[in-house]
């Protein structure tokens, strides 16, 4: 089995050894603990946002940027690949561990899930692992903490100066590019959510559009959802009977959700900015397809929303 954590390691070390160039700044913090700023305090960019997506990814995946469909978006879009969706996704860049303390507050994502392995999902993929070394990836405005530090390497059953932590926040360069390199991932999460053999899918393409840099989190949070809800195009290749997937694949795209229709910002004020108040059903992407590989067949489910994408980014009103 792929250790995740030492992809990811050699990863983090190359980003460190350009970080002048990347606009990221590397701190030791007294515990030990290695934490790499890709978007709080410093600069960041649109690399150290794609080289940080593909930490997230183990380096299972690639992250790449290309102009995206006028029709939808008029700037550019990202696109994400990798022959190892269930590994990459759902073991590490899937954003499942929530950390807090009394004064901080992240949503960690990236191979230390599968040192740790408390969520239920690595019981269903059996991807936990043991690692000397461990590597996450926080999304939050502030550094963290040392007690934070100090409780993530407890958990992932490493010493504190052997965690590397990636930190960016959502209104940054490098944090809008790395949500948005989740649209393979979003559609494994709702496959998964769906009862769906995460087993059979062999790999995964996804693309999404890439919006502006918002001047503040909760702008950023309503822009990087939207890129996947109503610009997010998935394609995975399985194995397996065409009726199953004709059957479950019309129940992942984000159309299927009463929420959908409006601009993200607008359901997350609708559910006084509570996440778990929203429907579930509404987290996948835009368009979902399916190609099964053993009988040539492919279905497309779902559909594109570029109005409610351009409402979103302030495009149109």
């Amino acid at each position: 089995m792929l250790n995740l954590n030492e992809r990811a390691l050699g990863l983090c070390e190359a980003m460190v050894a350009d970080a002048e160039r990347l606009g990221i700044a590397v701190h030791a913090l007294a515990c030990g603990t290695r934490v790499i700023d890709c978007g709080v305090a410093a600069a960041g960019g649109d690399e150290a946002g794609r080289l940080l997506a593909e930490v997230c990814l183990a380096g299972l995946g690639t992250v790449a940027l290309f102009p995206s469909d006028p029709a939808v978006w008029t700037g550019r879009a990202v696109e994400v690949a990798t022959d190892d969706p269930v590994a990459a996704c759902m073991a590490s860049q899937y954003a499942g561990w929530e950390l807090k303390s009394e004064k901080f507050f992240a949503m960690g994502s990236g191979p230390m899930r599968a040192a740790a392995g408390r969520e239920k999902v690595f019981d269903d993929i059996n991807h936990r692992e043991t690692a000397e070394h461990c590597v996450g990836a926080l999304e939050t405005g502030k550094l963290p903490p040392e007690s934070v530090c100090v409780d993530i390497a407890d958990a992932c059953g490493v010493a504190p100066e052997r965690l590397t932590l990636l930190v960016a926040r959502t209104a940054s360069a490098a944090g809008t590019l790395q949500i948005v390199a989740r649209s393979v991932e979003t559609a494994l999460h709702k496959l998964h959510e769906l009862g769906f053999d995460l087993g059979r899918i062999d790999r995964g393409w996804g693309v999404a559009p890439l919006p502006p840099v918002a001047e503040d989190d909760l702008t950023a949070i309503g822009w990087t959802n939207d890129a996947i809800l109503y610009g997010g195009h998935a394609k995975l290749w399985v194995r397996g009977d065409d009726a199953s997937l004709e059957e479950t694949g019309r129940r992942v795209p984000s159309i299927v959700s009463p929420d959908h229709g409006r601009p993200f910002a607008e359901i997350f004020a609708r559910y006084d900015h509570d996440f778990y108040r929203i429907d579930p059903l509404l987290f996948s992407p835009a368009v979902i397809t399916l190609v099964n590989v053993e009988t040539g067949r492919e279905f497309q489910f779902g559909r594109l929303a570029p109005k409610v994408l351009q409402e979103s980014f302030g495009v149109v009103k």
